[in-house]
């Protein structure tokens, strides 16, 4: 009598839907996960401005610190999710996201704050190729787009809740509550992962079965520069949306929260249109090149209506804020299918280390140009970045999906 196969080893088609879809859930509720640790220090801005004594340049810096230390691991967790597989990528990167969080709650000062987001944020790196693989794996090219659009819904939804909690609970509980969000969110998905996902199968390796994407051609470094420009006006909208309309348009807290939140998930709802549009159109170039072009002329508006003063330059950012997020599931999706089974997880690991290298540098860099020139300058010189990205998307070099 022979022993069945393991679930890890069997073909994807022989994965129920239900449990597809389950894993899918739990990869997107990592990735969101690893978004409120990321991004959410973003929402200390005003208290630590207001209360901590800081300048804007300076909290722009400690926002920055989850993100210097993705840049700094996004790599190594891609080759450790190729070497050891996706599932105990997630669990460690998960357990030990929770854990520096709870480092950063202890407090300590402003250096010590910095420092511990930045470790945090470098074991929630550990999410972004594993999950994107998880998807990959599992879901037929007819699919991919569309779940890759879902599970990319992951960051602007943990943006949202980031901007609904974390914003709150800091204006009303301090810095060390607020700090405690991405802790129960790291663990909440951790348990999730551990439920329900499965390594997908990846083909026998054979010598020569696996040669270097990179020296094929330039595709693959084309789509990492649209996405490292396409980067600023999105993080430029996502780390100052909320000073602005506090600052600047004289909203409450709670108000510029929500209609951040609200945003964001009209971004993430966003990505999966896009997302099924390429599985529609047979194409992720295609749609990555009309997004560009749509960044980048929603980025102008923006900067002219702040300048103006003018009341559409809140709707305007809404609608930012939707078109700057919308590009990340094509561009990962693409890399991911061009880099191959045993090549994606370090292809996905340079993707986002150059994406957030690139982010990294926004939220201080931008709050001396606001300093200096104001917020209207800042959105509008951040509408250069996509329109300088347009003639990079490499669209005669896409393949046929498959």
């Amino acid at each position: 009598m022979t022993t069945p196969p393991s679930t890890a080893t069997r073909p994807a088609t022989e994965v129920g839907a239900a449990r597809r879809w389950a894993m899918l859930a739990a990869s997107t509720t990592a990735q969101a996960a690893a978004g409120i640790t990321i991004h959410g220090p973003a929402f200390l801005i005003p208290v630590l401005v207001a209360d901590g004594g800081l300048s804007l340049a300076q909290a722009g810096l400690v926002a920055a610190a989850p993100t210097l230390g993705v840049t700094l691991t996004l790599v190594a967790w891609g080759a450790l999710a190729d070497a050891r597989g996706e599932r105990a990528t997630l669990l460690v990167g998960l357990v030990l996201t929770a854990a520096l969080g709870g480092v950063a709650m202890a407090g300590g000062g402003v250096v010590a704050l910095a420092l511990a987001l930045a470790a945090a944020g470098a074991a929630a790196a550990s999410t972004a190729s594993a999950s994107g693989r998880v998807v990959v794996g599992w879901f037929p090219p007819h699919r991919r787009g569309l779940a890759m659009g879902i599970r990319q819904m992951a960051q602007p939804a943990g943006v949202g809740i980031a901007a609904v909690t974390i914003a709150v609970v800091a204006e009303t509980r301090g810095v060390t509550a607020a700090l405690g969000v991405p802790v129960a969110a790291a663990l909440l998905a951790a348990a999730l992962v551990a439920a329900v996902v499965v390594d997908p199968p990846r083909p026998e390796r054979r010598e020569g079965s696996a040669p270097n994407p990179y020296r094929e051609d330039g595709f693959l470094a084309r789509v990492h520069a649209v996405s490292v420009l396409l980067v600023v006006p999105q993080f430029l909208v996502w780390t100052f949306a909320l000073v602005w309309l506090v600052q600047d348009r004289g909203w409450s807290a709670a108000a510029a929260g929500t209609l951040v939140a609200v945003s964001q998930l009209l971004g993430a709802l966003g990505r999966v249109a896009v997302g099924q549009l390429s599985d529609v159109v047979g194409s992720r170039i295609r749609p990555l090149r009309w997004v560009t072009v749509a960044a980048g002329i929603s980025m102008a508006a923006l900067g002219l209506a702040a300048g103006l003063d003018a009341a559409v330059a809140v709707p305007l950012v809404v609608l930012a804020t939707v078109v700057t997020v919308a590009d990340n599931g094509l561009a990962f999706t693409a890399v991911a299918e061009r880099a191959g089974p045993f090549w994606s997880g370090r292809a996905l690991g340079a993707q986002n280390t150059a994406q957030y290298l690139a982010a990294s540098a926004v939220p201080p860099v931008a709050g001396l140009l606001v300093a200096q020139a104001g917020y209207a300058a800042a959105f509008a010189l951040a509408a250069l970045c996509p329109l300088a990205a347009v003639a990079l998307v490499p669209v005669r070099g896409e393949r046929a999906l498959r």
